[in-house]
C-alpha cells in the first residue's frame, strides 16, 4: 500500500499555495488524497493497483488526472479547473512549478460544504425539490450522451456478469470478518439468477439504446447543493475504469437511489425513481432497480472492505469503514430479499403523560430493538442540546415551534427507515399529534417493505395530571412535558382511524411487566 510521500508536508503547509490560504485540511480515500486548501482542492491520487484500477506509475496517474478533467467537465465545467504538476527543484517542493514532476493533481473548485448533499440529509434538508433539480441535470446529461458501440457492449450479458462476479471473487476474502457467510450466498444465488432469468430485458436495453456512459459513483458524497446560486453540481465520476462508469442507465440512477434509501430515505428513493424514469420516458427502468441497487449497495460494501483492510489509516477510519461496509451489505441482503421475516415498524404514540415513553423503552429492551424518543432527538439533534436541559417554553414556540417539530419528526422517520431498510425492526416514541406525520410513517413502511404498528398509549386524566407534576421535579428527565401541555395538545390531537393500519390501544394504569404481557398478546394477535 501507499506510503506517506516526500511532498506530503509541503502540501499540508498553508504558505505552500498559489494563492492566500490560512489553512489546510486533508481527505483520504482508499485511492486518493485530496488536500482542502481555501478556496481549492487538489486532489493526488495513490499509486495503488487495486485489479479494477491501476495508479502505480507517474504517467498513468497523470493520465488519469486529464480523464478526471474530461470527464467531470461533462456535469459540472464550473467546479474542475486544471490538471497541475507537483514539482521538485533541488528537492524543494512547489505546485504547478519548473522543476521535476514528482506528482499530478486536480485542481478544483471548492464547493459551499453545508450544500453537500450527505450533510444535508443528515439534517434532513433534501426533499422533493431537490431531487428534481437532480433529475433537471441528469436528464438532458444522460439524452446527450452520444450511441456508441462500444458503449453498447458494457451492457452486455458478459459485461454485467463480469462486474458482479468482480464483486463476489474481491470480496470473498472478507466473509466472517466484515460480511456474513449467508450474506455473500444469498446475494450471489439472487444475483445470478436474476441476469439468467432477465436475458431477455439486458438485450432489449442494449437495442433501445439505454446503455450510456455516464457517471458511475452517483450518490450523496459526490453531489452538492449551492442553495445561493440554486445550483447543484453532481462531481467525481468514475474517470479510472470505462466499464465501471459506462452501463445502463439505471445501474446509475439505482445507486443514488440506494444511496436514499442507506440514509432512510426510501420515500424521496422512490419518488426520485419515479419521476426519473418518467422524465426519461423509461418505463422498464423500475422493473431493474432492486438489481442494480443491490449491486451499488454490494459496491459501497467493497470499498468499505478496502478501507478497512487499508494500511495508513487512522484506527477510527477503518473502524467506521467496516461498521459501514456492514450496514451496505445489510441492504444488499434486503434487496435480494433475504430476510425471512418482514421488519416491523413500532410507533408508541399519545399525550404526554399517558406512559408511552416508559412502556416503548421498556418493551423496546426487552425485544432487543433500537428506539428513538422525539424529546431526545427534538433536544440532541434538532437543537443540539443536553437531552436533560429543560426548555419549558409554551406550547408550539421555540424548540417546539413548527419549524423544530417538523424537523424533529423527519429526524425520526430518516432513523426508522435506516433500520427498516436493512430488514431490522424499529421503535419509535412521540406524541404524533396530527394525521400528516402519522401519513409519513404509513408511507415510509410502504416503501420500505416493512409493517407499521400504531400503539396508542391512555391513561385517565387524574393519573397523567398526578405523573406530570412528580416528572417536572425530578432531575435527569428529558421530557418538558406538563399539565398546560398536555391540554393544548388534547385540542390538537387528531382521530386516529384514518391510518388505515392496525391500532392497538394500550392502557398503562398497571404494572410494566402486566403491561408488556398484554402488549406482546395484543401485538401476536396482529402477526
Amino acid at each position: 500500500m501507499a506510503s506517506e510521500p516526500i511532498w506530503m508536508n509541503t502540501l499540508l503547509d498553508p504558505s505552500s499555495y498559489p494563492h492566500r490560504v490560512e489553512e489546510v485540511s486533508l481527505v483520504q480515500t482508499h485511492i486518493s488524497w485530496v488536500f482542502i486548501a481555501g478556496d481549492r482542492v487538489y486532489k493526488i491520487k495513490k499509486p495503488v493497483d487495486f485489479g479494477f484500477l491501476d495508479f502505480t506509475t507517474l504517467e498513468k496517474r497523470r493520465h488519469f488526472c486529464s480523464e478526471e478533467l474530461r470527464l467531470n467537465r461533462r456535469l459540472c465545467p464550473e467546479i474542475y479547473l486544471d490538471v497541475w504538476p507537483v514539482t521538485s527543484d533541488n528537492g524543494k517542493i512547489a505546485i504547478n512549478g519548473t522543476g521535476r514532476t514528482v506528482e499530478w493533481c486536480v485542481v478544483m473548485k471548492r464547493m459551499p460544504e453545508d450544500g453537500m448533499m450527505a450533510r444535508l440529509i443528515r439534517r434532513d434538508l433534501i426533499g422533493r425539490n431537490d431531487a428534481d433539480m437532480i433529475i433537471d441535470r441528469l436528464v438532458p446529461f444522460y439524452r446527450a450522451s452520444p450511441r456508441k458501440k462500444e458503449v453498447d457492449q458494457m451492457g452486455s450479458l458478459e459485461i454485467i456478469r463480469q462486474n458482479t462476479e468482480e464483486n463476489f471473487d474481491q470480496t470473498v476474502s472478507f466473509t466472517d470478518r466484515i460480511m456474513e457467510k449467508s450474506f455473500f450466498d444469498r446475494i450471489s444465488q439472487y444475483t445470478r439468477s436474476f441476469i439468467r432469468d432477465k436475458e431477455t430485458l439486458f438485450r432489449d436495453r442494449v437495442d433501445q439504446g439505454w446503455i450510456k456512459e455516464g457517471h458511475g459513483d452517483l450518490y450523496s458524497a459526490n453531489i452538492c447543493f449551492d442553495r445561493a446560486d440554486n445550483k447543484v453540481y453532481i462531481f467525481d465520476c468514475i474517470e479510472f475504469n470505462r466499464r465501471f462508469r459506462s452501463g445502463d442507465v439505471a445501474s446509475d440512477v439505482a445507486f443514488l437511489a440506494m444511496d436514499l434509501d442507506f440514509h432512510g430515505l426510501p420515500v424521496l428513493s422512490r419518488y426520485f425513481i419515479d419521476s426519473f424514469s418518467s422524465r426519461m420516458d423509461d418505463p422498464d427502468l423500475p422493473a431493474l432497480m432492486e438489481f442494480y441497487k443491490c449491486y451499488r449497495a454490494y459496491v459501497r460494501g467493497k470499498i468499505g472492505c478496502f478501507t478497512w483492510a487499508s494500511d495508513g489509516l487512522a484506527p477510527e477510519i477503518k473502524a467506521d469503514a467496516g461498521k459501514q461496509a456492514r450496514e451496505y451489505f445489510r441492504l444488499a441482503m434486503n434487496y435480494a430479499g433475504g430476510f425471512r421475516k418482514r421488519p416491523v415498524l413500532y410507533c408508541f404514540f399519545g399525550l404526554s403523560g399517558t406512559g408511552k415513553t416508559t412502556i416503548a423503552s421498556a418493551w423496546a429492551e426487552r425485544h432487543h430493538l433500537a428506539i428513538y424518543n422525539s424529546d431526545r432527538v427534538r433536544k440532541e439533534l434538532v437543537a443540539g442540546i443536553s437531552a436533560e436541559e429543560h426548555r419549558l417554553e409554551p406550547f408550539g414556540h421555540g424548540l417546539y415551534g413548527a419549524e423544530q417539530t417538523e424537523r424533529t419528526y423527519r429526524a425520526l422517520a430518516r432513523f426508522a427507515g435506516r433500520h427498516l431498510m436493512q430488514g431490522e425492526s424499529v421503535v419509535l416514541d412521540a406524541t404524533y399529534t396530527d394525521q400528516s406525520k402519522r401519513k409519513r410513517l404509513v408511507e415510509l413502511a410502504e416503501c420500505a417493505g416493512a409493517d407499521l404498528r400504531f400503539i396508542l398509549a391512555t391513561c385517565p386524566e387524574d393519573e397523567i395530571k398526578k405523573r406530570l407534576e412528580h416528572r417536572i421535579k425530578q432531575e435527569n428527565q428529558v421530557s418538558d412535558g406538563r399539565w398546560e401541555i398536555y391540554l393544548k395538545q388534547k385540542e390538537v390531537f387528531a382521530p386516529v382511524s384514518h391510518t388505515g393500519q392496525a391500532l392497538i390501544e394500550l392502557s398503562t394504569e398497571r404494572p410494566v411487566p402486566e403491561i408488556l404481557e398484554r402488549l406482546d398478546s395484543l401485538l401476536g394477535k396482529h402477526e
